[in-house]
């Protein structure tokens, strides 16, 4: 019950903070243009974004196109987790840390966008990622076949679960050749047969 009526009151904090940010732009749109009716400055500073009709905006000449303010209650609200026992961003764990913050200096940007995705856990085993471990980024639908190098087609996986993913995607290729294979055997046989025969006889 606790976390519900934190949630409560954060988002009751956070509207306050924005109604109290529009009541201080509103009295310094009134002092920029004291000779203007407060409608006009709300026309010219105000704009509607999404179902927001109190978007402060301003028009960037340089970049063409109109900035919003951010707001408070466009960011969701997340339960803090603590930092587990004496752990440190200096600790060397880049697994840790780039799962809980989705990056790290030492750590590729790909790798630990993925890590945070995927809430630590390889895709393909469902274990929990181990510092230390050698972590690969995998195409889902692999290039041979079709797949893009986009995050939508990446998944981060062990090593060992890379290898025996990408040997199953080959087996896949390689299944009508497989099948033909005994064919050859077959064939080989009366070959081998005869060459017997004819050590016999000499």
């Amino acid at each position: 019950m606790v976390y519900p009526l934190l949630l409560l009151y954060f988002t009751r904090l956070r509207n306050a903070i924005d109604h109290l940010i529009t009541q201080r732009l509103i009295a310094w749109a009134r002092s920029r243009h004291p000779n203007k009716a407060i409608s006009w400055a709300v026309r010219k500073y105000w704009k509607t974004k999404g179902n927001d009709n109190w978007s402060f905006s301003t028009w960037e000449e340089g970049m063409r196109k109109t900035a919003h303010l951010i707001q408070h209650n466009e960011f969701p609200i997340i339960r803090h987790i603590k930092v587990k026992g004496n752990s440190s961003p200096f600790d060397g764990n880049q697994v840790y840390w780039s799962n809980r913050m989705g990056k790290h200096p030492e750590m590729p940007k790909r790798t630990a966008t993925l890590l945070k995705q995927q809430q630590g856990k390889c895709c393909f085993c469902g274990l929990t990622f181990k510092d230390g471990d050698k972590l690969e980024v995998d195409h889902i639908i692999p290039k041979a076949k079709g797949g893009k190098d986009t995050y939508s087609n990446f998944q981060l996986l062990h090593r060992h679960c890379h290898d025996t993913k990408t040997s199953q995607d080959r087996g896949m290729c390689d299944k009508h050749q497989i099948i033909e294979e005994p064919d050859e055997g077959k064939l080989s046989r009366p070959v081998l047969q005869t060459s017997r025969r004819g050590d016999s006889s000499a």
